[in-house]
C-alpha cells in the first residue's frame, strides 16, 4: 500500500513541477535570504493556509494525507504525516524517485526548486534534493541547505 502512495505522491509531484515550469519567474524575488521562519506544523488545511493555497485533496487516508496546491509561484504537492516514522518511510522511498522536497515535522511539500524556496519562506522547514541514487548512509539521503534541527531529525 505505502508504494503505491509514495508512487502516486510522485506522480502528482511530477504532474504539479512540470506544470510550474511554465508559470512566469519574478526573477531575484525567488531566491529569498537564508533566514526561514520556525518551521510551521499543523493539518494539512493549516498548512495550506499558512502556504497561500487551497489544497486540493487528492489522498486522505489515515497515515497520509495529500494535497495539490498552486500559487503565483506554481503548483506543489503537500503531504501530511500520521507518524514520523511514516513520513521516514516516505522519504526514504521517495529518494529513489528523486526531486526536492521541503521537509517539516510530519509534512513535506514537492516542487521545483523555486517553488520550493518559495515556501520555506512561509513554512520554515529545511530543503532536501536527492538523487535518483540513494546512498542509504547516514540518514542524510540528500542535501540539506539552511539546515534547521527544529522539526526534523533524519530519515531514522
Amino acid at each position: 500500500m505505502r508504494k503505491l502512495l509514495v508512487a502516486g505522491f510522485m506522480v502528482g509531484a511530477a504532474l504539479a513541477g512540470c506544470a510550474g515550469c511554465t508559470a512566469h519567474d519574478d526573477g531575484p524575488k525567488a531566491a529569498r535570504s537564508a533566514q526561514a521562519p520556525e518551521t510551521a506544523t499543523g493539518t494539512l488545511e493549516q498548512l495550506a493556509q499558512k502556504a497561500g493555497c487551497t489544497p486540493d485533496i487528492q489522498t486522505d487516508a489515515a497515515e497520509l494525507r495529500q494535497a495539490n496546491c498552486g500559487d503565483r509561484s506554481g503548483r506543489y504537492v503537500l503531504a501530511t504525516f500520521a507518524t514520523d516514522r511514516g513520513q521516514a518511510e516516505w522519504l526514504d522511498a521517495a529518494d529513489d524517485y528523486g526531486g526536492t522536497y521541503l521537509v517539516g515535522r510530519k509534512w513535506i511539500a514537492v516542487g521545483t526548486d523555486r517553488v520550493v524556496t518559495e515556501l520555506r519562506g512561509r513554512l520554515g522547514g529545511t530543503v532536501e534534493r536527492s538523487s535518483s541514487h540513494h546512498s542509504g548512509s547516514s540518514g542524510g539521503g540528500g542535501h540539506e541547505e539552511g539546515a534547521s534541527t527544529e522539526g526534523h531529525t533524519g530519515h531514522h
